[in-house]
């Protein structure tokens, strides 16, 4: 029998999750994406704006996330030496955390990059040697007003 856990009897209190993850690319793809060169358009703000919209869609993809009503979310991208860094934060007042919707926010960003330039990282097999994805971790979690994880 599959179910979700009895939360019901937990306080309301403020909660927030941070995520983060990396996405690896070629060298030529970075550039690609900091001279604004990659064939889609932005992949760093679209990826942002994707991160968002799964925030919200957490419990349809993950069957025992309860529906959270998120107060606040942000997903930010940029470049770094080794690819694209993306940080994702969710917050709410309820009887659950957010850790989940952080991770899909992150996530989802980092799969929506790499969709944006899959073509430019390809090799002559159509895989892609230098593209990985992750690690996608928890970097931050709040409950309450003492901030206590």
């Amino acid at each position: 029998m599959a179910r979700q856990r009895d939360v019901g009897a937990k306080p309301v209190v403020e909660r927030t999750a941070t995520a983060v993850g990396d996405l690896t690319l070629a060298p030529a793809t970075r550039r690609a994406i900091r001279t604004r060169r990659v064939e889609k358009g932005d992949p760093l703000g679209t990826g942002e704006l994707a991160g968002l919209l799964a925030m919200k869609r957490t419990p349809e993809l993950i069957p025992h996330c309860h529906v959270v009503p998120l107060t606040s979310s942000s997903v930010t991208a940029r470049v770094t030496a080794r690819g694209v860094r993306v940080t994702a934060e969710a917050s709410t007042f309820g009887r659950t955390g957010v850790e989940m919707e952080a991770l899909v926010g992150a996530t989802v960003a980092l799969l929506t990059v790499w969709d944006m330039v899959k073509y430019l990282e390809k090799d002559g097999r159509g895989l892609y040697p230098t593209t990985a994805l992750g690690p996608v971790r928890v970097t931050g979690k709040r409950k309450g007003r003492t901030g206590t994880p």
